[in-house]
């Protein structure tokens, strides 16, 4: 597989072991299965090349008959950062900055992948992400919504299952999209899991706990995030809307 030679690179981890979703990544989306419209989405961005770590046969197959790139990792791996620094490595790349990108986020927008490649390289963060301000009430107390504790200089000071920080003010969604400098990423995924991680189950603490810095761009709006039946007709009907 030809690679080609960029600065930045986007690597979608995709795995078919979903509780809640059964072969989550293959499940289609106004015609096309959901891996493959998060795969445009990102080419639409004009980051970097694009390609899928796959943990199972079947999303690489599916993936190159769409003539994308994709490559095999080891199935039993522990996260998403785990599996796209298993492709990079594989891969032998040589992209100074890494996007990772959600297998399950097929409304992502072009725009918001360009402002984290760009944040991470401007901002001389270890780590970039992004989060939008909670409009809906029901979010702020759901457990299911991480929340991302920001300083006044859009750095990271934690992220919560919890409504935090307390009192009055903007509470922030955190989206699970995550530029590394390629060696942060190196040894992010070599520390062991860290306590706040294994309490709060939100692998970017062990970032935090490591004294990695995490800059966050505030953007307006939140990519649907498919976990659920639900989650998957919203996605749906955002395909149907836009045809």
């Amino acid at each position: 597989m030809k690679i080609m030679s960029k600065n930045s690179i986007i690597i979608i981890p995709a795995r078919l072991a979903s509780t809640r979703l059964p072969n989550k990544p293959l499940l289609d989306i106004a015609g096309k299965p959901m891996i493959i419209r998060v795969v445009e989405q990102a080419q639409k961005s004009g980051v970097g090349e694009v390609v899928v770590a796959c943990g199972d046969q079947q999303i690489f197959d599916l993936v190159e008959a769409h003539s994308f790139s994709a490559v095999m990792t080891d199935p039993n791996l522990a996260s998403g950062s785990d599996r796209v620094y298993a492709a990079y490595k594989q891969l032998n790349l040589k992209h100074e900055f890494i996007i990772n990108l959600q297998g399950d986020l097929p409304t992502v927008s072009p725009e918001l992948i360009i402002k984290i490649n760009d944040d991470l390289i401007s901002s001389k963060a270890d780590i970039a992400t992004a989060a939008a301000k909670i409009t809906d009430a029901e979010e702020k107390h759901n457990p299911n919504v991480a929340k991302a504790v920001i300083g006044f200089n859009m750095r990271a000071l934690y992220f919560t299952r919890s409504a935090c920080p307390w009192g009055e003010g903007d509470l922030y969604h955190h989206i699970g999209i995550y530029g590394y400098k390629k060696e942060v990423l190196e040894r992010y995924v070599n520390f062991p899991p860290s306590p706040l991680e294994k309490r709060e189950r939100l692998e970017q603490l062990r970032a935090l706990e490591n004294g990695l810095s995490i800059s966050v761009s505030v953007v307006d709006s939140i990519p649907i995030g498919v976990d659920t039946k639900e989650d998957l007709e919203a996605a749906r009907k955002v395909y149907i809307n836009r045809n």
